[in-house]
């Protein structure tokens, strides 16, 4: 027999099963169904990207006040520059835009502001708004008389294939060589006081050389315009 507090023991709580839910056939028929795909973005052709490029370029010409122009230079590819590696990124950004302009192989009026010192006087009268705003950037470029930009417009114009229909027309450059008399860099040494910047005369003695440069050097006459 079982004993008498085996069988009279309270029965325990019965507990309700929470709901449970099953997916019927159905159900399981519509997840396994594909998901309809996204149409695939295409990205951009590289037309497109090129055409918006100028696009951009043509509006913040707009957007310039009048028209900047260098006289005497209608027939030129002028690049004011600098041989300096003080500022890192302005000498590679001079380095960068004479090499384009050097692969077209046309003539090219360099004045390095290292060099001479009126560049750097004739460029700020030239973009005189510029400069007072934020300071005279390197390299500038002006094609035909006509200013078009500086580092960063180069490059843009350089991917677009614009810059190859501006600098058609100019005259070559001569590829077979660098200049005899300079050697490539424009400058040659004062013959009046061989870069001393001192010319001696009988009466007065010694006086400044008024015929070169702060650095005692004179434009080369062979291959400077």
């Amino acid at each position: 027999m079982w004993p008498p507090w085996a069988t009279n023991s309270p029965s325990r709580p019965h507990t309700k099963s929470s709901n449970f839910t099953f997916t019927t056939f159905k159900d399981i028929q519509s997840l396994i169904e594909e998901e309809p795909t996204k149409p695939h973005l295409k990205k951009p052709s590289n037309i497109f990207h090129r055409v918006r490029i100028a696009n951009s370029i043509l509006r913040s010409w707009s957007t310039r006040p009048p028209q900047i122009t260098l006289p005497g230079t209608e027939s030129r590819i002028v690049i004011y520059s600098t041989s300096l590696r003080v500022v890192r990124k302005t000498f590679e950004d001079c380095r960068t835009v004479q090499s384009i302009f050097r692969a077209f192989r046309v003539s090219i009026d360099e004045r390095d502001l290292s060099m001479d010192s009126s560049f750097q006087l004739e460029l700020q009268r030239i973009l005189g708004f510029q400069t007072k705003k934020r300071g005279l950037g390197l390299p500038r470029v002006f094609i035909g008389g006509r200013y078009i930009g500086g580092a960063d417009e180069i490059r843009q114009l350089h991917e677009t294939g614009e810059l190859k229909n501006l600098v058609q027309g100019f005259v070559s450059a001569d590829i077979s060589g660098g200049c005899d008399e300079c050697g490539g860099y424009r400058f040659v040494l004062c013959e009046e006081c061989n870069g001393s910047r001192k010319c001696y005369v009988e009466k007065g003695g010694f006086r400044t050389c008024l015929v070169c440069n702060e650095n005692g050097l004179i434009r080369c006459s062979t291959c400077s315009f």
